[in-house]
Order: C-alpha cells, then structure tokens, then sequence
C-alpha cells in the first residue's frame, strides 16, 4: 500500500531555508516513513507566508487526491501578521475538519516558540513565549476537537534552537537544513505512530 502523504501550512512546511529540497521537513519525514517500510507519496500543498486563514484554499488545492495522513504547520504568521489567536484558531479547526471528512488523518504542528528569533529583544521574550503557547494552546483545542493529533514539540525543540545558532539559516527566521533534521527528528515518532495507527484500524 502507497501512503498518500500531504503537507500544508507556511514557509516551515514548505522548507523554506533549506539548503537543499532533501533537507524539508517534508522530505525528511518521507524518508522516515520509508525506512520504516512504507511505501510514500508526497504532495506538499503549503505555501510560504501563509497563515491559518490560507488553510481553505490549501485544503482545497489538495482536493483532487484525497490523503492518508496530512502533516500540518502553522501559527507563526498568524502572530507576525497579527491574526487573532481565536479566528486562525477558528480557520485551523475547519480545515482539519474537511481533511477529516474526507478520511484524512492530520498531524498538527501548532506555532513555535518565537522567542529566539532574532528579531526578538531579550526583554520582550517572555512575552513572546507567552503569546507564542496562548496561540498554541487554542490550536490545540481546536485541532483535538476535530479528531486531529497535535504534536506538542514545541518546548523541546525551541530550547535547543535557543541555544544553537546553527538550526537558523541565514535569515535567523527559518530552520536551516539541520534545524530541519532536528523539527523531522521531534515529529517522526508522531508521524509513524500515525500511520501505523492508519494501518491496523484497515486490517
């Protein structure tokens, strides 16, 4: 059996600061998929700069083929944009809803903690980290009601591009390629439990 694997959200779904196509997080996790002895289709659907209200088109453009499992990250372009944390909270839900009636099992990767970046003052990044898991929160009881899975990385992940410099690509915004090995890293338990999920419930 083929896994039709779809990726939407922003730049981070896209792989946006990879050094190499290889080295997107949807790539990578393709690549774990396999080597776990599945057999893979990718189509990455997400667009850069998107923020939770671009989900409906996105959902839309992958309607032609219907996916297995969909890995979704979105959230840090609704804080730099300023979308109220309740409406894109609202806008994930209902597209996680529509990939879900349409048999689609979802992964959601809700917004990062965007305290390190550097754009971040030192005095203003407990705030940020305050904004950052308010948004985060209100994603995942959007996305939970809805019947997706949230993996909550975040915290993990975050500390250690705090202290890392080299998981930033050259714009101190995106992941670089091995920021990206790390993300994949985090999510791939998720991911593959997942999918085996998937699997035994169609045996």
């Amino acid at each position: 059996m083929t896994f039709r694997f779809l990726v939407l959200g922003d730049s981070l779904a896209f792989g946006t600061g990879a050094t190499h196509p290889e080295d997107t997080l949807g790539a990578r996790l393709t690549r774990e998929l396999e080597q776990a002895g599945y057999a893979v289709d990718l189509d990455v659907v997400a667009v850069p700069g998107a923020t939770s209200l671009d989900l409906a088109a996105q959902v839309r453009r992958a309607g032609a083929r219907d996916a297995d499992v969909a890995l979704l990250v979105i959230g840090a372009n609704d804080l730099t944009r300023q979308v109220p944390s309740a409406r894109a909270a609202a806008a994930l839900g209902a597209a996680v809803g529509e990939l879900r009636q349409r048999g689609t099992d979802v992964l959601v990767v809700p917004t990062p903690d965007m305290s390190s970046v550097a754009w971040v003052p030192p005095a203003f990044q407990s705030v940020v980290a305050g904004l950052c898991d308010q948004a985060r929160a209100l994603q995942t009881r959007a996305a939970e009601a809805v019947g997706a899975v949230v993996a909550a990385v975040a915290p993990e992940v975050s500390r250690r591009f705090a202290v890392e410099p080299a998981l930033f690509s050259a714009d101190r915004f995106h992941p670089s390629s091995a920021g990206y090995a790390l993300v994949a890293e985090a999510l791939a338990p998720h991911l593959l439990d997942l999918v085996a999920g998937r699997e035994d419930a169609a045996a």
